[in-house]
């Protein structure tokens, strides 16, 4: 099993593309049971996106902001499930963010974004983002097939545990940063 982070402590999420770092930007880490990692990155968090071939699509930002979003990371999945908060505190909704499975280095995840994902409302409805940006990724290069091919049946399945309202994620419906636990 690999190393479990800390509560509390930090951990650095980078972007990798291609073998080399994209983007980086720290979160604090809630929770690490060695197979879903909870971390929260605050409204304002810094980001850093270092010289690469590719220009990152959020290369123009220096900080995240207007959210605060808790991530659950599981191993072995395609995707991340972030729970995103407005700037007072309040649940804005849930969302999938289609992603290469975690890995975790020493002191920080690896993670890739593939592009696709699911925003949920609060109510439980969702509906899929960016689908239009598949295909112009797959031709560009930004994503190989493989990995085309395996966010289409994590979404498939995604789709499935959503319709069905069977949410492994469903343990941290009640969180929020009003909790004090960032």
């Amino acid at each position: 099993m690999a190393d479990r982070f800390a509560p509390g402590s930090s951990v650095r999420v980078r972007e990798v593309l291609h073998g080399a770092e994209w983007a980086w930007w720290d979160e604090r880490v809630l929770s690490d049971d060695g197979t879903v990692l909870a971390t929260v990155q605050a409204d304002g968090t810094p980001m850093s996106f270092p010289p690469h071939p590719v220009p990152h699509p959020w290369g123009h930002l220096d900080a995240w902001t207007g959210t605060t979003v808790l991530k659950l990371r599981r191993t072995g999945d395609w995707y991340s499930v972030w729970r995103f908060f407005d700037a007072d505190g309040a649940f804005v909704g849930w969302y999938v963010n289609f992603e290469t499975p975690v890995v975790r280095v020493d002191g920080a995840v690896e993670v890739n974004d593939l592009q696709l994902d699911i925003v949920v409302e609060p109510d439980g409805a969702w509906r899929w983002k960016d689908v239009q940006h598949l295909a112009p990724s797959l031709a560009s290069g930004r994503i190989s097939q493989g990995e085309l091919l395996a966010v289409l049946a994590e979404a498939e399945r995604v789709a499935d545990l959503l319709d069905r309202d069977d949410r492994w994620w469903a343990p941290w419906d009640d969180w929020s940063p009003r909790d004090g636990r960032i």
